[in-house]
């Protein structure tokens, strides 16, 4: 018997005339890990979909099992043995661990009562195929992202898996949570012989993690082929089509001038203790950090989205007062957040209105009433400058690849010319290509005189962009470290330590 379990053949998918898929091949092989690389917009997402029976195809067909499929629904994928994870883990935070896992079992049974120990029972079975210990009366909205993924791979397997597809599982994890993800998909891969499909945009984790690699670009299947046949040169070439060289950012402040931002011995909320921090014009100072270090709750605070209990901020040697978002806005502070989805846009509006949303009192005529021609301005102005792809700014934001709807938060906020910003895990979930493409991007911001904090725990990230890293612990920032005296591997050791 072959060791295919699914094989694609010939696939396209069109929507509104937009070609997403154009004769795309796939074949999984049970047991084994596969990985599908490629940039924001590449045809990833609608792979996926169709290989769940989400979406119908336009051409081409699906073998699973040896078994040819006419119409392909959701039923039939996941009968088949198809569980897809995606970024939102399909998970009811009002539920406890254990009916999350168990419920979707008892009802594919046709239970009719609710048997609490049963389900119990079954939540714990699952929870000890994977070796990880997640309390079963715990609500999920109580429990972390990394064990979230957990019980979504548990409640997987109670629908029979033998195929799993994670999409962008990592974008959220710390180093530490990922160790224990990959222990838990090689575990299941060696003793249940359950395949994989890890969709990611991290190619150091592809590169590790892979065993066969599948790279599409342009809705095509550009590459295919075992782990060894690859390296993350070749990876980003298959991917974009060119080589990718990005230059480190090296800066020297000027010393003698004040500092744009200074904050000093700031304790906030009962998490942060005794910060002091001074960023100059020009500079891009990283901070960095595992889960629970502070560093997205230092963000919230200097963004007035937490109670400062004490401490002095200034601008420009000039005493501030941060009460606010309100507050820190008036004084020229933009913060990107990291969740762009529920924290930096409205999904549902337009990608027009999602730009000039800070900015829409000054572009009021005197009977305040706006101005279609300064509107417009305005946005096409920003959608050239950070290359927004789009046909229409008058299509939803949600429309957009997560490359193009990060580049959407960011002209929001450039639009409002802020003297500080603070970008929270800028690139997550973002693709080599535009990666490389927002950097250039914070890189000129800061060499326009701007200053910029980025919080991130992508260590290739901070080398490239920042001239200087912070490393937090426990709330409090421990270490102060210049990019050009350091490398990958050492602070990757000092962020574990921390």
């Amino acid at each position: 018997m072959t060791d295919e379990f699914l094989r694609l053949t010939g696939i396209s998918k069109s929507f509104a005339g937009v070609q997403a898929l154009r004769n795309v091949d796939l074949t999984i092989e049970r047991g084994r890990i596969h990985c599908l690389v490629g940039e924001n917009g590449s045809g990833k997402s609608t792979l996926i979909k169709i290989i769940a029976g989400v979406y119908e195809r336009d051409r081409g067909s699906v073998v699973i099992n040896g078994k040819e499929f006419g119409r392909f629904r959701p039923i039939d994928a996941i009968r088949e043995g198809i569980q897809v994870i995606y970024q939102d883990f399909s998970l009811f935070p009002n539920l406890t661990v254990a009916e999350n896992i168990a419920l979707n079992k008892e009802l594919a049974d046709g239970r009719r009562l609710v048997n609490w120990g049963h389900v119990h029972n079954i939540a714990a079975d699952a929870l000890a195929q994977i070796e990880v210990n997640i309390p079963l009366d715990a609500t999920v909205g109580e429990v972390s992202v990394a064990n979230k993924q957990l019980i979504a791979i548990a409640k997987a397997l109670r629908q029979r898996a033998r195929l799993i597809i994670m999409d962008e599982p990592t974008s959220a994890l710390t180093e530490r949570e990922i160790r224990v993800l990959f222990s838990v998909i090689r575990k299941l891969q060696e003793r249940q012989g359950i395949a994989f499909l890890f969709v990611s945009h991290k190619l150091n984790e592809v590169l590790e993690i892979s065993e066969t690699t599948i790279v599409i670009r342009n809705g095509k299947t550009v590459s295919v082929g075992e782990r060894s046949e690859y390296d993350n040169a070749r990876l980003i070439y298959e991917m974009t089509g060119h080589s990718i060289t990005e230059k480190v950012y090296d800066f020297e402040p000027d010393l003698s001038q004040p500092p744009l931002f200074k904050v000093e011995n700031l304790n906030a909320d009962s998490v942060l203790v005794d910060i002091n921090l001074e960023l100059r014009a020009g500079e891009i100072v990283g901070v960095t950090g595992l889960l629970g270090s502070g560093r997205t709750e230092l963000a919230l605070a200097l963004y007035g989205m937490l109670p400062i209990e004490s401490g002095r901020i200034s601008i420009d040697n000039k005493p501030i007062v941060i009460r606010s978002n309100r507050d820190a806005i008036a004084y020229g502070i933009g913060y990107v957040p990291e969740d762009r989805l529920t924290e930096g846009l409205f999904l549902e509006q337009s990608i027009a209105r999602n730009v000039v949303v800070r900015t829409i009192d000054g572009l009021r005529n005197a009977l305040g009433l706006t101005v279609p021609g300064k509107v417009n301005g305005q946005v096409n102005q920003w959608v050239d400058a950070l290359r927004i792809k789009t046909s229409d700014p008058a299509l939803p934001v949600n429309t957009l690849s997560g490359g193009n709807q990060q580049r959407v938060v960011l002209a929001k906020w450039l639009a409002s010319k802020p003297k500080i910003l603070i970008l929270n895990g800028p690139t997550v979930g973002v693709d080599v290509g535009s990666k490389e493409e927002l950097h250039n991007t914070i890189k000129n911001l800061a060499g326009e005189g701007m200053g910029l904090l980025v919080i991130s725990d992508d260590i290739p990230e901070l080398l490239q962009t920042c001239n200087r890293i912070l490393l937090m612990r426990h709330g409090r920032i421990v270490e102060e470290i210049r990019s050009k005296d350091i490398n990958e591997d050492e602070l990757s050791s000092k962020l574990i330590e921390a």
